[in-house]
């Protein structure tokens, strides 16, 4: 009895081990609503990457939402080792929750942003409409396509910019902001909840003269369609969209994943990761690299949510609460 006893926990404790083990070489990312074919591109790069490094081999597993909703998702039981959003606010909440390092923006360079873009415009061929900044969404006949803001980081980032253009062309009058901001909302027929079902709105079905989001996406919907179908426009001011990166910690130390965790992310900051995100449309921190591709991305003047804003937790508390600005100006779209 006693052998048969040891026996049974020995292939127990042989079976947990292995699935540990396996499970110790297997990652999931959970990232953004557009980022599908960057991490398609990336996650290859840096499995064979690692491989060379450790002789590992590695899989790495996506799943894509709006930010927002990927990061409750996460507190609901998503099993994610790593997050790559497009919203510093989103990883917060999952630091709140004790899900990430409270300083997990000392953890990587740039805050724990790899890369960045802004919002911009993508226009039908010729841009029927003249769209060429800010002012012109507001037109009435001009019908523009965003997602949803409350489920979106893509979305906030376009609200966000267009709240700093008019604070700077209405001289900071918010009575005028607010109008603006209103008329802007009233332009869009129709909110998706996230990034890629926008552009499915706008490409697909062809719903709206413009549509909003980051400039990585403007720049892949115009490779993947061609320039004869569609312009990108990049307004006279933008705000700067961070990308903050994190691992899970929770999640990570359960799975034995944390040593794998980071060196994913970190790969994102070697001159190939960054050559990746640059050919994929995004700007790119290393000097060599954002030098090589400088000729593909248009000027710009690029705000901050600091300077703007005052940063991340003052614009949570007045435009993200509830009931804040943006629940006041989205009413009941």
């Amino acid at each position: 009895m006693k052998k048969t006893l040891l026996l049974s926990l020995a292939i127990a404790l042989s079976t947990a081990g292995g699935a540990q083990a396996q499970e110790a070489n297997k990652l999931l990312n959970a990232s953004y609503d557009i980022s599908r074919e960057l991490f398609a591109a990336i996650n290859p790069a840096f499995i064979a990457d690692y491989k060379a490094n450790t002789g590992r081999d590695v899989t790495i597993d996506q799943s894509h939402g709006g930010s927002s909703r990927q990061a409750r998702s996460i507190l609901e039981g998503l099993e994610a080792d790593v997050v790559t959003f497009n919203q510093v606010t989103d990883v917060d909440i999952l630091a709140g929750n004790g899900f990430v390092s409270a300083d997990w923006q000392q953890e990587f360079p740039n805050q724990a942003s790899p890369y960045y873009s802004l919002p911009a415009f993508l226009v039908r061929e010729g841009n029927p409409k003249n769209i060429k900044d800010w002012s012109d969404l507001v037109r009435d006949d001009v019908k523009v396509i965003f997602p949803n803001p409350k489920t979106s980081g893509n979305a906030r980032y376009t609200y966000l910019a267009a709240t700093a253009y008019a604070l700077e062309a209405f001289d900071g009058d918010q009575e005028k902001v607010s109008a603006f901001i209103s008329k802007l909302f009233d332009n869009v027929p129709v909110f998706d909840t996230g990034g890629r079902a926008a552009t499915t709105t706008f490409v697909e079905r062809q719903i709206g003269d413009v549509l909003i989001t980051f400039e990585a996406e403007t720049r892949g919907i115009e490779r993947e369609f061609g320039t004869d179908s569609f312009d990108t426009v990049v307004p006279s001011v933008s705000l700067l969209a961070e990308f903050p990166v994190a691992v899970v910690d929770r999640v990570a130390e359960r799975h034995g994943t944390a040593e794998l965790a980071k060196a994913y992310l970190d790969f994102l900051y070697t001159p190939a990761g960054q050559e990746i995100l640059a050919e994929n449309g995004n700007r790119v921190h290393d000097e060599a690299v954002a030098a090589k591709f400088a000729g593909e991305f248009p000027q710009v003047r690029l705000l901050t949510v600091d300077d703007v804003f005052g940063g991340w937790d003052k614009v949570q508390e007045e435009h993200f609460a509830s009931g804040g600005t943006l629940d006041q100006l989205y009413g009941s779209r």
